[in-house]
C-alpha cells in the first residue's frame, strides 16, 4: 500500500452535532450552503446523506432554490440555440498556424512501424503473428496468429465459440515448428477450465480463496465501522 504524500483529503470525522444538521436541513437546503455551514466538501456531504438515506424533498425540488428549469422558465433564453439557427462557423475549416504543416501526416503516409502484408511479428503475448491485409482498424484485423492460420488451412474455419491453441508442451514462436499436429481447436469453456487456478496450481487456488476470505472480513469491519459512525 502506498502513501498519498498528502495529496488525498483527510477523512472527514462527523460529530453528533453535524449529523443532526444534516438530518434536519439536507432535505430543504442547497447542498453547497449546508456544506459551507458544516465546513466539509459537497461530495462528503452527499455521501453521508446517501448513507443516511436522506433525499431532497419534493417542495425543495420544485422551488427556485433548487435551480431546476421548469416549464415557462425564461432563464438562459438569451444563450439558447434557436430553431434553424445557422452556427457562426458553418462552412469554415480550422487551419493551424505556425510550422504545423511541416509535421503533418500527408495523405497515404505510413508510420515508421508499418510492415508489408506477409510480414511476421511476435506480439506482446509472445505469439507469432502474420500480417494478412492492410485494412484499417484494430491490430487483430491485420495480424492473425500463425497457429490459427495453420489449423484453418488443415481443417477449415474455426467453429463459433472455439479457439486454436497449442497442444501441451508444443507452444513456440518458431515458424517451422508450428505444424497442424502441434495445434488443436478447443471450446472457450475448455480453455477456461484448463487455465483455472485449480487446474494449473492447487496452491494458487488456495491463495485465491484465502485472499477472498480476507477481503470479505476487511469489508465487513469497514462496513460495521461506517454504521457505528452514522
Amino acid at each position: 500500500m502506498t502513501k498519498s504524500k498528502g495529496t488525498n483529503r483527510p477523512k472527514w470525522i462527523w460529530t453528533p452535532e453535524q449529523l443532526d444538521l444534516v438530518r434536519q436541513h439536507f432535505h430543504c437546503t442547497q447542498t453547497r450552503v449546508l456544506a459551507t455551514w458544516i465546513g466539509c466538501a459537497e461530495g462528503v456531504l452527499n455521501a453521508k446523506a446517501y448513507a443516511l438515506g436522506l433525499k431532497k424533498s419534493t417542495e425543495y425540488l420544485n422551488s427556485p432554490a433548487c435551480g431546476r428549469l421548469t416549464k415557462g422558465d425564461k432563464r438562459g433564453t438569451s444563450s439558447r440555440f434557436l430553431p434553424k439557427q445557422t452556427p457562426w462557423n458553418k462552412g469554415t475549416h480550422y487551419v493551424a498556424g505556425g510550422r504545423s504543416a511541416e509535421t503533418r501526416f500527408k495523405p497515404g503516409s505510413k508510420p515508421h512501424t508499418w510492415l508489408p502484408v506477409g510480414s511476421y511479428r511476435i506480439n506482446s503475448d509472445n505469439v507469432l503473428e502474420l500480417k494478412v491485409n492492410d485494412l484499417p482498424g484494430a491490430n487483430h484485423v491485420r495480424w492473425h496468429p500463425v497457429a490459427r492460420l495453420v489449423w484453418i488451412k488443415a481443417n477449415g474455419p474455426v467453429p463459433a465459440n472455439h479457439i486454436v491453441v497449442f497442444k501441451a508442451g508444443r507452444a513456440t514462436t518458431v515458424l517451422e515448428r508450428i505444424t497442424p499436429d502441434a495445434v488443436e481447436c478447443i471450446s472457450r469453456g475448455e480453455n477456461a477450465r484448463r487455465n483455472h487456478p485449480r487446474t494449473k496450481s492447487p496452491e494458487l487456488a488456495q491463495l485465491v480463496q484465502l485472499k477472498g476470505a480476507i477481503t470479505r472480513q476487511v469489508n465487513r469491519i469497514h462496513r460495521e465501522a461506517q454504521e457505528q459512525s452514522a
